[in-house]
């Protein structure tokens, strides 16, 4: 068994403990207290404190759009993966009993968030995501290099905006603020996009390789290379994308060269461009 199919296979069951850490984040920690994890799921919890309508339903009718938003501006593995995420974690709503863990709702906003933010941020990293504003983040940072935890956290603050018009409660407002900076923290911790990588190809098939990789937002160099054994010419392409791309990077390569070479290197820092200006 290859290694792109070893990965594949454990990605269900991690996609799977993704979606019951934020379910149980959610019933044990953030609504007891009737607090917001923010984006579309703090917007469904809200909705259901005023309601009383199930909050695991809502999540998932809220996050429709989102991801038909996210098939067409990321593509269909992510937004397939990110759906599983969306449906398991409905399903996982509607069986972790909502009860008290911790009295204290300052632990609860800060556990929950832990929580909420290590199931978000382990989907981010497998290639997923938990829904709402992680699509719209995701879509946003592949066009601009920013930190995805801290840009849900901003995307977030709006949602505590609405809430602090709508019941003019400030300290849950604020214990709401901290689950979200919490969540937005760890996934940042985990899912480590903004870091990059220095991805060496060597390959025959230079042209089927550009033709699939230059519909990506990142540059590509070609560099003339010769085998000191063989004396073969080949082709090498350099290019720079982040940890989230690397997984995606490489299965493309594979599919389209299956007996291409590839030196992955991390990188310190990138002084320049990172992205295409012709790729919007």
């Amino acid at each position: 068994m290859n290694l792109l199919r070893r990965r594949y296979l454990l990605t269900f069951p991690v996609m799977t403990l993704g979606s019951l850490l934020v379910a149980a984040g959610f019933n044990l920690f953030l609504i007891p207290h009737q607090l917001l994890s923010g984006g579309l799921s703090g917007i469904s919890m809200m909705i259901g404190y005023i309601t009383g309508s199930n909050i695991g339903w809502l999540y998932f009718v809220l996050n429709v759009p989102v991801l038909v938003w996210g098939w067409f501006g990321i593509g269909r593995r992510f937004v397939l993966w990110s759906t599983y995420n969306v449906v398991v974690t409905t399903l996982f709503l509607q069986l972790v009993p909502v009860k008290h863990i911790v009295e204290d709702i300052l632990l609860g906003a800060v556990f929950g968030g832990i929580i909420v933010g290590f199931g978000s941020g382990i989907a981010l990293r497998y290639g997923g995501s938990s829904g709402g504003f992680d699509i719209i983040a995701s879509i946003i940072t592949r066009k601009r290099d920013l930190p995805i935890g801290m840009l849900i956290f901003l995307l977030n603050g709006l949602v505590i905006a609405i809430l602090i018009c709508f019941t003019r409660n400030w300290d849950l407002a604020l214990y709401s603020l901290a689950a979200i900076f919490t969540a937005g923290k760890i996934v940042d911790l985990i899912h480590i996009r903004h870091l990059k990588v220095t991805a060496f190809i060597i390959t025959t098939k230079t042209e089927e390789l550009l033709g699939k990789l230059l519909t990506h937002p990142r540059g590509i160099t070609i560099i003339k290379t010769r085998g000191a054994f063989s004396s073969t010419e080949k082709d090498m392409l350099m290019t720079v994308r982040t940890k989230f791309e690397l997984a995606e990077l490489t299965k493309t390569i594979k599919t389209i060269d299956p007996h291409s070479f590839i030196n992955i290197v991390e990188t310190v820092g990138v002084v320049g461009d990172f992205r295409r200006q012709d790729a919007t």
